[in-house]
């Protein structure tokens, strides 16, 4: 099992020293960076298979602070690596409003309890060494409490990964190539069917299989979506059920 840790903080502390010293006592490889350290966050990105956040009490109000959240957890979610987030309680919902990825990451408020947090740590490194086997999945939706649902009622079987937009799927894919891609019909800018012509153009895409996900079940709506030729489609108000079973007729 990948027994590596990277503990990504803002500013040292001793707070961030005993996480620190909690990960090594559970006889983990840890290191430690600064999350402006860009290059060594990314020779890391390859080499770790958990990732553990430790947030600053200003990152609400700090844009830098913020862009570098979404391209870390982006960059650990693009190599199929576990992340864990400790951060304060108070910005925790505001915080998934600005940044939907965070929804899909163990959270643990301050002060953590230690005890919690180890069993987070070891089953977030179980978990990561599942997901190397699995299929992969790529879920393309603007509305993020839609696609952590799904992801949520699929993370058991799959790899999963979700991106909000069209080209935040293409520069995905160029890093990481997926089984099949779950795509929204309908995004504000660049729609369902345009992302999927941009997929066809792109040599390194055009044979993803794409399953259209769509809200509309009338008879011309799924037509519509037809049409297009995507390897099938799945009306969102779909059970888990019957999801999983779509998904793996799909896939085997």
């Amino acid at each position: 099992m990948n027994r590596k840790v990277v503990l990504v903080m803002y500013q040292y502390s001793v707070v961030v020293k005993g996480f620190e010293k909690k990960l090594k006592e559970m006889q983990l490889e840890v290191e430690v960076v600064l999350a402006e350290e860009e290059d060594r966050f990314m020779h890391l990105s390859s080499w770790a298979g958990l990732f553990v956040f430790y947030l600053p009490g200003d990152l609400l109000d700090d844009e830098k602070k913020k862009d570098q959240l979404v391209k870390m957890l982006g960059i650990t979610q693009s190599r199929n690596a576990q992340a864990i987030i400790v951060g304060e309680a108070k910005y925790h919902a505001d915080l998934i409003r600005e940044l939907p990825v965070v929804d899909v990451c163990d959270w643990f408020e301050r002060p953590v309890d230690m005890t919690k947090f180890a069993n987070s740590v070891e089953k977030a490194l179980k978990d990561y060494e599942n997901r190397l086997i699995r299929k992969k999945i790529l879920i393309v939706d603007d509305d993020p409490s839609y696609a952590a649902m799904v992801r949520e009622w699929i993370k058991d079987s799959y790899q999963v990964g979700i991106v909000s937009n069209g080209m935040q799927a293409i520069t995905y894919l160029i890093e990481k190539p997926v089984d099949l891609i779950l795509l929204d019909y309908e995004m504000p800018v660049v729609d369902g069917p345009q992302v999927l012509e941009m997929l066809r153009q792109e040599p390194a895409t055009q044979d993803i299989p794409v399953i259209f996900l769509t809200g509309n079940g009338k008879k011309e709506a799924v037509a519509r979506v037809m049409a297009l030729r995507p390897a099938g489609y799945l009306l969102k108000s779909t059970t888990r059920t019957d999801l999983l079973n779509f998904l793996k007729e799909k896939l085997n």
